[in-house]
């Protein structure tokens, strides 16, 4: 993975690194992914076979490559799910009634005083990459919540409402995200999207998020924003409340698992010729 240059030539995220790898934080973090049975467009999702390996074991051995993951928990509320990760990775059962992730990250924050913050990856990216996780965790010593971002590039990506958006400061914090385009590039609205998308560097939103402690805990506490009710985007409940979150813009095209499909061009993305 290639981080992407700014103006400035640096492949850092908005970061000083010293030796162009990502330096050891002195804070305690915690990678936790959680992981959810009950799908409506793909039931059991997390124990899909991947050439012998299931789809969550993959998304574990991702995290494990990170630098700056004190330690990597899988968080679920399915037996299932826990005997099986339980072969290979801490597992925690949480409750059933959490609406989002994030809440589950929380309720396993809780019981680990120890740790200072926590990064929460997605339990459906078996290719997701280290250093963006990385990125991630290290922006946590200058913001109290984190994400990353890349370049919208493919013209079916600017328009699709279920790729998010996301607009920067000049100090790499989120000034809004959307399922809408943003921002609009007024003089180019009647040009083909190729051309909108050379007119200015649009960005998609990964869905990976760092927190430090109490940032988090506090969060989880606040209901759901007006914001963020109206574009079902929880990160906005944070925005609401002030919270700057800062974006590590990074060159890396996640690819999701939200159905069989999405999991065979997974599989053959990761060049695995047969499974069980």
């Amino acid at each position: 993975m290639q981080c992407f240059l700014n103006s400035e030539d640096r492949c850092d995220g908005g970061l000083q690194s010293t030796d162009g790898m990502a330096n050891l934080l002195l804070m305690q973090i915690l990678g936790v992914i959680p992981a959810r049975y009950q799908s409506s467009r793909f039931p059991g999702k997390p124990l899909a076979d991947m050439g012998g390996k299931s789809l969550i074991e993959r998304v574990v051995d991702q995290c494990r490559q990170s630098r700056q993951l004190a330690d990597v928990i899988v968080a679920t509320d399915d037996e299932r799910i826990r005997e099986h990760v339980s072969r290979f990775c801490r597992v925690e059962m949480t409750s059933s009634e959490h609406p989002s992730g994030t809440d589950r990250v929380a309720e396993v924050m809780e019981r680990h005083p120890d740790y200072e913050g926590a990064i929460n990856i997605q339990g459906d990216e078996p290719m997701i990459d280290p250093s963006v996780i990385d990125q991630v965790a290290m922006a946590l010593e200058v913001a109290p919540m984190t994400t990353a971002a890349t370049p919208i590039v493919r013209e079916d990506d600017y328009e699709n409402v279920h790729v998010n958006k996301v607009i920067l400061n000049q100090a790499s914090q989120a000034i809004y995200f959307s399922r809408r385009t943003i921002p609009c590039v007024r003089d180019d609205l009647n040009r083909p999207v190729g051309e909108q998308l050379k007119a200015y560097p649009f960005l998609k939103h990964l869905g990976i998020y760092g927190y430090r402690r109490d940032t988090l805990l506090q969060l989880v506490q606040w209901p759901v924003s007006a914001l963020e009710q109206a574009e079902k985007l929880e990160q906005l409940r944070a925005l609401d409340h002030g919270i700057p979150i800062h974006v590590s813009v990074v060159d890396y095209e996640s690819i999701g698992v939200d159905t069989p499909e999405d999991l065979q061009r997974v599989i053959r993305e990761l060049g695995i010729s047969k499974t069980r």
